[in-house]
């Protein structure tokens, strides 16, 4: 920079056009313009020496680091602050810290790798694997539109249905999904496995699985096996997930969007002569050829469960008895949260109304306008506690409400 403004100065321009030119302030151009060389050099030097902020705690962090060759600077940060040790620092100034020490001292940020074992694929008709996916694509005037599909794929012959929806997927929309899915491949299997979704699976107690309402009604009336991948970790369920990627790159990616319905017919055509009719890259056969002898081993399914397409959404319920949707808080009456399993249905009518209702009663407990914007808490006046009653009825009121629901059967 000294140098630099020394040469444009010797070309002849002032201090403004200089200033212009390397987009630095005229006080900047002054200042350089000031010094000789020796003080350019003294100031250089005095730069390269500076102490930081975080230098008393280096000796620290760096053991930390020793220690932990994973940790994070924003870890690391809070740490510091736990122990009073933060000296008053941005979090960016900590991670340039950190990046500063990892470079000196040669210690990388180590990443886990996870190990893998092959294992054998299930008998024929044994196994069948779901998941969901989300994709972005575009219409006839390049207006952006938001897919989401569910994905089957039969675990022995790699053999797979897929279905397209142009909003999210309610638990009603998956069990209709799933009839078709049967449907599809003339039968089901004596076990599904999922991710653990709201849709499906509203908690999992060291390993009991809650299922929704609507969802364990059906898993009783179809009486097939289910199976929950491990939470938060997709990979445990291995052969689907290839699928969901595989659908959304081989399928939707560049595909202009004109009507779910025709969508969905395309899909069944790229199945057809791609997605089960080319040789799968592991098993080195092509699924259809292996699923006309696995369709033999299915369970018979003898009718086609009709499903209520009132479309509805599971929402866990927060501390405050609020629920999340599209961005916004709604509030629900107070007592409603019994515990981190609390959860609710909504549904939005045609006229824009967000209505909360009990999964297992049916009882409609909050109604709000659906709000367009993000980040806002709509609350109904008669959702806050009457302060002028005292704390003594609102606990009245949140245990006649506990009593309700641990007695119901």
């Amino acid at each position: 920079m000294y140098i630099e403004i020394y040469q444009l100065k010797q070309l002849g321009l002032n201090v403004s056009q200089i200033a212009r030119k390397l987009n630095i302030s005229r006080n900047t151009v002054y200042k350089y313009l000031n010094m000789s060389p020796e003080e350019m050099q003294a100031f250089i030097e005095s730069v390269k020496t500076r102490r930081k902020k975080l230098d008393p705690f280096e000796s620290q962090v760096l053991q930390w680091l020793r220690e932990y060759p994973d940790l994070s600077a924003a870890q690391i940060h809070d740490w510091l602050k736990e122990r009073r040790l933060d000296a008053n620092v941005c979090e960016s100034t900590v991670r340039h810290f950190v990046r500063h020490l990892r470079e000196r001292h040669g210690i990388p940020k180590s990443k886990p790798m996870r190990q893998y074992e092959a294992v054998e694929d299930p008998p024929m008709g044994q196994q069948m694997q779901v998941d969901f996916g989300e994709t972005r694509t575009h219409d006839l005037h390049q207006h952006p539109v938001r897919l989401w599909c569910i994905t089957f794929v039969l675990s022995h012959s790699r053999y797979k249905y897929v279905e397209w929806q142009d909003r999210p997927f309610t638990t009603a929309d998956v069990i209709r999904c799933h009839e078709n899915a049967f449907e599809f491949f003339g039968g089901m299997t004596r076990e599904i496995v999922y991710d653990q979704d709201h849709l499906l699976l509203v908690s999992e107690n060291h390993g009991d699985l809650i299922l929704t309402a609507e969802f364990a009604a059906y898993v009783r009336q179809r009486r097939f096996q289910i199976r929950m991948c491990r939470k938060q970790d997709p990979e445990s369920k291995g052969r689907v997930e290839n699928v969901v990627g595989f659908v959304k790159r081989n399928f939707a990616r560049h595909r202009t969007f004109t009507h779910i319905d025709r969508w969905n017919e395309d899909c069944l055509a790229w199945l057809n002569r791609t997605g089960n009719g080319r040789m799968h890259h592991t098993t080195k056969k092509i699924p259809a050829d292996v699923f006309a002898e696995e369709r033999r081993h299915l369970l018979p399914v003898p009718e086609k469960i009709q499903t209520n397409s009132a479309p509805s959404i599971t929402r866990r319920v927060r501390k405050d008895n609020t629920i999340v949707f599209q961005g916004n808080r709604y509030s629900l009456p107070l007592g409603t949260y019994t515990g981190t399993d609390t959860s609710v249905e909504i549904r939005v009518t045609p006229d824009k109304q967000l209505v909360a209702f009990d999964p297992a009663t049916g009882e409609e407990l909050a109604r709000h306008p659906l709000h367009a914007g993000k980040g806002k808490l709509i609350k109904n006046t008669n959702h806050a506690r009457d302060r002028s009653k005292g704390i003594g009825a609102y606990m009245e009121h949140v245990a006649e409400r506990y009593d309700v629901l641990r007695n119901f059967p």
